[in-house]
């Protein structure tokens, strides 16, 4: 199996805990062993050491996009803050960013006290610009993001080459507030230190159907007060959730371990995780072990919200992301020396706005719709699922992405016809972006549309 997961999972041995023995009573049942499900149950046994906890996941924990994903543990929030703003006003918009921003310190902190070694190094993230047209969109995002209380740089050209030696760098965006990690690592730890603190993470249980006091499982029922759905892009396979998370495939690559000379010109030097300001996006980061791991969006979106294992790896897709990462650092060669391919599913709601909340009446609780920028968000998620399943009145509480319900997505083909046409108009807006280095009215299009 971690062959097919990928890097970040390869090393470890994914032999699954045991499944729920059959019907069982629990204060809160959790369904999902990755982030969002794991940070909430840690930080519930914290809060009360005495509270049963059931965590019930269908693989093994870190399957889904907690063990898959790019290493980013950033203060990137789905809605852009002018978004949230206006929804809910500046002030609250400036609230969840100083959260976010915490949030990337805290999960350092809970990494070194549970001895978490998950090669965490907080070097910040470049966001390159490579045309004049990524330029000027570079230029106009931190003036609009500063706004909001946003700690972003422009660098000169010669300033972010001397920090990333990518090809045709015209300047970059620099923001103190990402560290780079080993998913993996992080995940697996996380699950130990629950279990440390008294939960129990019963793996091979797939939840059947999830309702008000109880899971229904393959393996029996868990009765619990409180149930909480943690299930990000798997979501639509639950009844009745077919429409609230459209899952999306975000593919990665990594490359054997690179030479001193390559990362002399490469730079990266502070594990700066980087990117640039075209519109399929494309993430990477320098490994503790002189990896490069790189991935991007790109991948179709399938009929009906499918998701399946056969979707992990798309050649097409995969191609362009290692051509991508030729065309950032010649010095790979022609034919990059890649060691794995791997991708999964992430959870996109219909209005691309991350939510969390808990409904006392029914005792259903969730968090998700992370868009990607799940590392950092789930572990709000989590200490703010823990306050108000808890009832404590915090700062968390009041934070604006609470209780945030979005529209649900249209019924097929409309679902799949709208998201595909959008993945292929923003292909064609970075092209033209690239071959003109103008920027792209199309592209502007689909910026405001996703409320961006």
């Amino acid at each position: 199996m971690t062959d097919e997961l990928g890097y970040w999972l390869s090393a470890f041995d994914l032999a699954p805990r045991a499944a729920l023995p059959g019907d069982t009573d629990v204060d809160v049942a959790i369904v999902g062993a990755g982030f969002t499900g794991l940070w909430t149950a840690y930080y519930l046994a914290r809060t009360d050491p005495s509270m049963r906890i059931a965590v019930v996941e269908a693989h093994v924990a870190g399957f889904g996009a907690s063990g898959r994903n790019g290493g980013w543990c950033s203060a990137l929030f789905p809605a852009s803050p002018a978004t949230v703003a206006h929804r809910h006003g500046r002030p609250a918009a400036m609230a969840l960013q100083r959260a976010m921003e915490s949030t990337v310190d805290e999960v350092g902190r809970v990494a070194a006290e549970e001895a978490i070694d998950c090669h965490y190094a907080k070097g910040g993230t470049l966001t390159l610009a490579r045309t004049p047209a990524q330029e000027v969109r570079a230029r106009e995002l931190a003036e609009a993001e500063t706004v909001f209380g946003v700690e972003v740089t422009w660098l000169s050209a010669a300033e972010a080459r001397a920090r990333c030696g990518a090809t045709s760098v015209l300047g970059a965006l620099f923001t103190p507030h990402c560290a780079a990690i080993h998913p993996g690592r992080l995940v697996r730890g996380l699950a130990e230190a629950v279990e440390r603190r008294g939960a129990t993470v019963y793996e091979r249980t797939r939840a059947l159907a999830l309702r008000p006091g109880a899971v229904v499982t393959d393996r029996g029922t868990v009765r619990a007060p409180v149930v909480v759905r943690a299930t990000e892009g798997y979501t639509p396979g639950l009844p009745g959730n077919r429409r609230t998370l459209a899952p999306l495939y975000s593919l990665m690559v990594a490359t054997e371990p690179l030479s001193p000379s390559f990362w002399a010109d490469a730079g990266l030097a502070r594990r700066e995780t980087f990117t640039d300001l075209r519109r399929m996006i494309v993430y990477g980061q320098r490994t503790a072990d002189d990896r490069l791991a790189f991935g991007g969006r790109g991948a179709p979106y399938h009929f009906g919200s499918r998701v399946s294992p056969a979707f992990d790896r798309d050649t097409r897709v995969h191609r362009a992301i290692e051509a991508t990462l030729v065309e950032l650092f010649p010095a790979l060669g022609p034919a990059p020396p890649i060691t794995h391919r791997w991708g999964g599913p992430l959870g996109v709601p219909r209005d691309w706005t991350a939510s969390v909340g808990f409904d006392p009446a029914t005792g259903l609780a969730w968090g998700g719709g992370y868009v990607g920028d799940g590392v950092g968000t789930a572990n709000l998620a989590g200490r703010t699922l823990a306050d108000l399943i808890t009832g404590t009145a915090s700062e968390l509480t009041a934070l604006p992405w609470v209780g945030h319900r979005s529209r649900r997505w249209e019924p097929e083909p409309l679902r799949w016809l709208g998201i595909n046409a959008g993945l292929r108009l923003t292909e064609a807006a970075d092209a033209r972006e690239s071959r003109t280095g103008r920027p792209s009215r199309v592209g502007a299009l689909v910026d405001r549309a996703l409320g961006h």
